[in-house]
């Protein structure tokens, strides 16, 4: 398994320096932990930032940390190492490590939601004001109802697939959409599909019904 779709090199680097809030923070590190690429990306991301560290002017570190840094920069790269997901595909969690750590359980064991239309969700507690954090579970075959953004939305998928005007994603891709983007999300035919999905603003349907549930659903 390998992701197709990736955050942006912005994103992982404020992912790498630390910037990103809670919520971006762990869409950031389960895509990371399905995908390789982006962990070598990271992995080098934050070599860097240590290096620059070392050169610079800054305050005096605590002690300890320059010989941290040392070691970080002394581990090599191991460019073919599969993740934990990777090993034991088989049997492997649909939730990966960290998301599944921070919620307690995979999804069989989740309190989801009714949305209705047999889509589900289940909104996860953070600690960032005007950033929502949920996973989605939508019907193999069903669409998503067609909206825009009032602003940012990531949307990993961890299991199934879903297409839209954009492409096709599957397990560890991520999409990052903003206010350019509408689109009507349809999740495949072969399984339900389930995203984790971040948005710091309420999404904008276009359709009356979905308009009207929208405050009761706080999606």
């Amino acid at each position: 398994m390998s992701a197709s779709h990736h955050p942006s090199d912005e994103l992982l680097l404020d992912y790498a320096s630390g910037a990103l809030g809670e919520a971006w923070s762990f869409a950031i590190a389960t895509h990371i932990a399905l995908c390789p690429t982006c962990r070598r990306t990271v992995a080098r991301m934050e070599a860097l930032g240590g290096v620059t560290l070392d050169a610079s002017d800054a305050e005096p570190l605590a002690a300890g940390s320059f010989d941290a840094v040392l070691a970080r920069l002394d581990t090599p790269l191991d460019e073919n190492q599969p993740s934990t997901v990777e090993q034991a595909l088989d049997d492997a969690p649909v939730l990966p490590q960290p998301l599944r750590h921070y919620l307690g359980a995979d999804v069989d064991d989740l309190k989801w939601q009714r949305l209705g239309m047999g889509a589900y969700q289940l909104l996860i507690p953070t600690g960032e004001e005007g950033v929502t954090a949920r996973l989605l579970r939508i019907p193999a075959g069903r669409p998503v109802p067609e909206h825009s953004h009032g602003g940012m939305e990531l949307t990993l998928v961890l299991a199934g697939a879903f297409a839209d005007t954009t492409g096709t994603y599957g397990r560890g891709d991520l999409q990052e959409a903003d206010e350019t983007l509408q689109h009507q999300p349809h999740a495949a035919p072969e399984e339900d599909c389930i995203c984790l999905a971040i948005t710091d603003a309420p999404l904008r349907f276009k359709s009356l019904p979905a308009r009207l549930v929208q405050p009761f659903l706080g999606i």
